[in-house]
């Protein structure tokens, strides 16, 4: 028997989600949740996001976050930003947000926002306290495990082929995403590719927090408070973070987020 599924579209920067208010809850198979992810069958984005009513007193509610292989996964940067920006056009939220996701509590602030339809929205992150060095590129957990690669020329860089090669490197357990970076403009160019997408997204919110942070330990950052302005595919972000020797805290993950489109999927 088909079922009518409501949804809202909204993306972070161009990495693009299927939102879904599951606060009366509804059971989705991994199958489902791949089929409404597919850009050729089914609705089309990076994941699928379950907004759920919280697990823990004094939180706004529990998030859920599915890759569009249809599998739950950890932490999505982006995701969160557009999980609360949906939570505000739900009237859960005015502008600050507390909320689980998988990796623990957040908190997420509402900057600014127009029409409903976009947000300019900041993220705090866990501290990170451990960066792995190769000789080919950095590796950190920033909620999401990232493997960080510095390049010559990122924009011309094959993302796809580079990052699948090192996706399932047998140094990561249970796999990684790939960012590939250079030195740009006042900042850095960031571009990522994603597991359980298995291909290159248009931005990362992980990711570019991860890069982020590999590029100050790279460049040897003197301690105190940072700003780094990183540019993606699909939008900006300033990355802050407060930096004691190797370790780094108040990390904070801003950047826009847009509703595009709601709609009823047959399931």
């Amino acid at each position: 028997m088909n079922k009518d599924l409501h949804f809202v579209k909204f993306h972070g920067a161009g990495n693009d989600f299927i939102l879904i208010d599951n606060r009366i809850p509804i059971t989705l198979s991994h199958e489902e949740i791949a089929k409404l992810c597919d850009r050729h069958m089914g609705i089309g984005a990076d994941g699928l996001i379950l907004l759920e009513k919280p697990k823990t007193s004094g939180t706004h509610f529990w998030m859920r976050y599915f890759n569009a292989d249809g599998h739950e996964a950890s932490l999505c940067g982006n995701g969160s930003r557009c999980v609360v920006a949906f939570a505000n056009s739900l009237g859960i939220i005015s502008k600050k947000a507390i909320f689980e996701a998988f990796d623990g509590l957040h908190t997420a602030e509402i900057i600014n926002t127009s029409d409903g339809h976009f947000w300019q929205i900041s993220l705090d992150m866990h501290d990170v306290s451990v960066i792995e060095t190769f000789e080919d590129g950095l590796f950190l957990n920033t909620g999401s495990p990232h493997f960080v690669v510095p390049v010559e020329e990122v924009i011309q860089y094959n993302v796809f082929e580079e990052g699948k090669k090192l996706r399932y490197d047998s140094r990561f357990v249970g796999g990684t995403n790939v960012n590939f970076f250079s030195v740009y403009q006042n900042g850095i160019f960031v571009r990522t590719y994603e597991r359980g997408v298995e291909a290159e997204t248009w931005s990362c919110g992980t990711g570019v927090t991860a890069t982020a942070l590999a590029w100050a330990k790279l460049q040897k950052f003197p301690d105190g408070m940072h700003h780094v302005a990183v540019y993606a595919r699909g939008g900006n972000f300033d990355i802050a973070f407060q930096k004691r020797e190797n370790q780094f805290s108040s990390i904070v993950l801003t950047g826009p987020v847009e509703k595009a489109f709601s709609g009823i999927a047959i399931l």
